[in-house]
């Protein structure tokens, strides 16, 4: 157990370094320059201009060496100062990133879970129920290959400007002032939903696919049939098929975060609604480095964070993970 745990402590170190240089150096591949970005807003004489231009270069580090900024930017890390924001000085990154953070984890958390379990028990019964299979697999394969900025423009078209329903954009009523109240609270559900049924559509479809793929694998294979030949109850067999099945869903939960992520910010984008995704897309349009690195470290850890505990999940359910360190150890 510990030298799994080691092993898998230095892979995930190493992708975190890996990972948080190239949050680094993506930024700084961008064509233009932030501060100049930042000072094309204000009508400056030339004199002036170069006076502010060299001042905010030294304040947020941009004269220095490439591999001086490098060192300090792993400096910064750590003591959680990712610097000033340029698109919305002077703001810091960590202010505006936390302010943001909440609403992404409102979309991501409920629409990976839900998409998860509710695809894994569609495509669970649509095994064993062909009416539910005729059903569920064609919508299943709709449903995956709908891409996220498709339906990020589909939703609010049909839901907010056809129908009506629910709002196009942003996260509240702009004339709400936030607050710990039935009004506000309801106004942040009302515009959550058509943006978590986005993100949810996409996903439950591949789940829905994967388990019942699976599921008629297990029913089909050698142990089942020895089962059946031992005179086992159906219901016992399609619960350790269900169980066997569930192992492959799981380590491809961990390879579909990045993927929803992704779609997460697409969405965030299309809907206005004031997650990360949103940041990044200002983040890009202004120049602003600062913040498109103190993002992508967020994301970055999020992904890393969540990837290990699905190993020890994956290793707490998957006996047979045990038995082959137990092996290995002796």
């Amino acid at each position: 157990m510990r030298r799994y745990l080691t092993r898998k402590i230095l892979t995930y170190l190493l992708a975190f370094f890996v990972g948080v240089t190239i949050d680094w150096g993506i930024p700084r591949l961008m064509p233009g320059d932030p501060i100049q970005s930042m000072l094309s807003k204000f009508s400056l004489q030339s004199a002036s201009y170069t006076a502010q231009y060299n001042a905010f270069a030294s304040t947020f580090g941009t004269n220095l060496p490439l591999w001086q900024q490098y060192l300090n930017y792993w400096k910064g890390m750590f003591t959680g100062n990712l610097g000033l924001s340029v698109w919305a000085p002077p703001a810091h990154v960590t202010t505006l990133i936390f302010q943001a953070l909440p609403y992404t984890l409102a979309l991501l958390i409920p629409a990976i879970t839900l998409s998860y379990f509710v695809g894994n028990r569609l495509g669970a019964a649509a095994a064993r129920r062909k009416w539910l299979d005729n059903s569920v697999l064609p919508l299943g394969y709709v449903f995956q290959a709908i891409p996220y900025p498709f339906l990020a423009l589909l939703m609010p078209y049909l839901f907010g400007i056809v129908w009506h329903v629910f709002p196009l954009s942003h996260g509240y009523d702009q004339g709400l002032l936030p607050g710990w109240n039935w009004t506000f609270i309801s106004s942040l559900l009302y515009h959550w939903f058509l943006p978590f049924l986005t993100l949810f559509i996409v996903s439950v479809g591949g789940w829905a696919i994967g388990m019942r793929n699976l599921v008629i694998y297990e029913l089909e294979n050698d142990s089942s049939r020895y089962l059946r030949a031992l005179g086992a109850n159906e219901r016992v067999i399609r619960r350790y098929a269900y169980r066997n099945a569930s192992l492959p869903q799981l380590s491809g939960l961990a390879l579909a975060l990045g993927v929803v992520i992704g779609g997460s910010i697409v969405t965030e984008v299309a809907f206005q609604y004031p997650g990360l995704g949103t940041l990044i897309f200002n983040a890009v349009t202004n120049n602003d480095f600062f913040l498109l690195q103190g993002i992508f470290i967020f994301l970055v850890i999020g992904v890393l964070v969540a990837n290990f505990v699905i190993d020890l999940v994956y290793l707490t359910v998957d006996p047979r993970t045990r038995l082959s360190m137990q092996g290995a150890t002796s």
